[in-house]
């Protein structure tokens, strides 16, 4: 019996295989580089406890925060759906986004500014890191050349 609270079923459905063929395409798509886009990169922070353990894990989000890592401050096109009122909600819509970039251009700019030294510091450390593991693991492997074990 398994473990939630419901289940969704029809017959002539093999969901072991769509699953398994999603894991499939998941893993190509991994490999193509398709997910350090940064709309996955903002979606997949939930999965960050569960894939602690992969070798590639620091690696992948660090590409992926490289993608994502400052604050889009660029302007942008304003549309209206409300037929109605359309032009003048753009209007009201375009002086309110004016006002609001004069406001915070300063603030979003420090804080790419923040975003950018923070991300610099976590690669100097994971490249400072990584070079110390590959030094120890060449010291362990010259020891472990030289003892021997008798048998």
């Amino acid at each position: 019996m398994s473990d939630s609270i419901f289940t969704i079923g029809a017959e002539g459905i093999n969901t072991a295989k769509i699953v398994d063929d999603i894991r499939k395409k998941v893993a190509a798509n991994m490999e193509l580089g398709v997910y350090t886009d940064v709309r996955v990169a903002r979606a997949e922070r939930t999965n960050l406890a569960n894939l602690k353990n992969e070798d590639n894990f620091l690696a992948f989000y660090l590409e992926c925060l490289r993608d994502a890592v400052f604050v889009d401050i660029n302007d942008f096109e304003i549309h209206e759906q409300r037929s109605k009122f359309n032009k003048p909600l753009v209007l009201l819509k375009k002086t309110i986004w004016k006002l609001l970039k004069f406001y915070t251009y300063r603030m979003w700019t420090q804080q790419n500014q923040v975003n950018g030294l923070l991300l610099s510091a976590l690669e100097s450390s994971e490249s400072k890191n990584q070079e110390k593991v590959d030094e120890l693991e060449k010291r362990i492997a010259e020891l472990e050349s030289k003892i021997k074990p008798n048998k």
